[in-house]
């Protein structure tokens, strides 16, 4: 297997996306609040006169925003026709996987068991792969498990 990824740092693991998904890695500026936004969503700004929804990957998994040191570039993604800046502790390289995704031993917690596709040995070491629409859409909502339960 020799699919592209994009190395990046989400609360202090090293995570995978593919390198298909990620559209450049951008400085982030200004960001704007958006009143009645989720807490993941951080605002939104600006490229090249296109809007971008900032996300905390951070927030979108369920963590404290603030625990890590974050890095001021973001990978600029699109899912589901949307663009979006995801903030990121940091973003390392871009490597090849060295074979195809395996399940997590032990697994790190619901959390990341809910946006990991499985751990993939890349050429810079081993990563956790990120399903990215489960990324955007931010931590499972308490009513959401009320309601699948009934």
């Amino acid at each position: 297997m020799s699919e592209l990824l994009v190395i990046i740092q989400i609360a202090g693991r090293r995570c995978a996306l593919s390198a298909h998904d990620v559209k450049s890695v951008i400085e982030l500026g200004c960001i704007t609040p958006v009143p009645r936004t989720p807490d993941f969503v951080a605002g939104i700004t600006a490229l090249r006169s296109q809007s971008l929804t900032v996300i905390d990957c951070r927030s979108a998994l369920g963590f404290d925003s603030e625990q890590w040191p974050r890095d001021d570039r973001a990978a600029v993604v699109a899912s589901g026709g949307h663009s979006y800046a995801l903030m990121v502790d940091g973003i390392e390289d871009i490597t090849t996987a060295a074979g195809f995704p395996g399940q997590i031993p032990g697994g790190f917690g619901p959390e990341w068991s809910r946006i990991a596709t499985g751990m993939i040995e890349t050429m810079t070491g081993p990563a956790l792969l990120i399903d990215l629409a489960a990324l955007i859409a931010g931590p499972e909502s308490p009513r959401g498990d009320i309601e699948a339960a009934a």
